[in-house]
């Protein structure tokens, strides 16, 4: 080892840098001059067997030849990589004239739109979201909700039976049985609402379909009156169809609910009919161990097609079951 043979290692490094042609090649030029085999990495290793003067003069030597090895090495490598980053924006650039590739984005069905709008006005007001099985048993459907024995909606006309018929089980027709779960397992106050898919032995046509969605609403609290439920009710109805709109109640029946009433709104210049709603029946509460000394409460149910129509002014509920894009685009992605 001597200065001249320590030059030449410099001159080779360099030289090897320079006809470097990318990144690739200047690696491999690195590790063969500056790597653990490399002559100058050798030698420097090797000075701890030399004289402490030897080790002095020659230690400078290399140490200055390991500086302009990476000094070198620092500038090809800058070199190579304003040459990447050319090269990149040449090859990659985007013809900003192209047409565009007109892809629609997926995006929710507008009757998961609206139970998501519905969901996110009660959770406001404090209520909870609950959910359950489709598949229920008759009790909790029937039996649970003082609908009698000989009831029409028990008949093969109106429900789906699953068998075998000794099982008890039925595809829901309203999602009223989570407000009997709600009431088995929870103690009052309760303020729930139960949107869900529900099932009835119906024609699809204009206005009725074998499957279609609820929302139903359950308040179990002391001191619960008609007029609390008309305060809901009117809330709701302005937050779905506007400010200016009008509710009423008729009059009605439903086993679960005494006194029971029809809810109608006055919208875009006429009466429609929106859902049923009343005071929950004593015996109700009582069959859900709630006492009725104390507690009373209220109950509400609408169907999401039939909000759906009365707000955009829909008349026929195949367009809302048939899945025509066409259709559904109007309502935005709703994510």
């Amino acid at each position: 080892m001597n200065p001249q043979e320590i030059n030449e290692w410099v001159s080779a490094a360099k030289l090897a840098f320079a006809v470097a042609g990318d990144l690739d090649d200047l690696k491999a030029a690195r590790l063969a001059h500056t790597g653990d085999k490399a002559p100058i990495s050798l030698a420097s290793r090797g000075l701890g067997s030399l004289s402490p003067d030897e080790k002095a003069s020659f230690g400078k030597i290399i140490g200055e030849a390991k500086a302009a090895i990476a000094s070198a090495l620092a500038d090809e490598t800058a070199r190579l990589e304003i040459a990447r980053d050319q090269k990149i924006l040449l090859e990659e650039v985007v013809d900003i004239t192209l047409p565009a590739k007109l892809t629609h984005a997926g995006g929710l069905h507008p009757i998961t739109i609206i139970k998501n709008d519905i969901s996110d006005f009660f959770l406001a007001q404090g209520y909870s979201v609950v959910e359950g099985p489709e598949l229920e048993s008759s009790w909790l459907n029937f039996d649970a909700l003082n609908i009698p024995a000989d009831h029409p909606a028990r008949t093969m006309q109106d429900t789906f039976f699953v068998e075998p018929l000794s099982a008890g089980l039925v595809l829901r027709t309203q999602t009223s049985p989570l407000q009997i779960r709600t009431m088995l397992t929870s103690e009052p106050p309760i303020y729930i609402i139960s949107p869900g898919r529900t099932f009835r032995a119906d024609e699809l046509d204009a206005t009725h379909s074998p499957v279609f969605h609820q929302v139903e609403g359950l308040v179990v609290d002391r001191g619960i009156s008609m007029a609390h439920l008309k305060g809901t009710l009117d809330n709701f109805a302005r937050h779905m169809f506007g400010p200016d709109v009008t509710t009423r109640l008729r009059p009605s029946f439903f086993p679960f609910t005494e006194p029971s009433a029809e809810v109608d709104v006055f919208f875009n210049g006429r009466w429609i009919e929106w859902g049923g709603c009343g005071m929950v029946n004593p015996k109700v509460l009582e069959t859900c161990g709630v006492d009725t000394n104390e507690f009373s409460g209220f109950a509400f149910g609408m169907g999401l097609e039939r909000t759906l129509m009365v707000r955009h002014g829909i008349t026929d509920l195949h367009e809302i079951v048939e899945g025509d894009l066409r259709f559904t685009r109007q309502f935005g992605v709703g994510l």
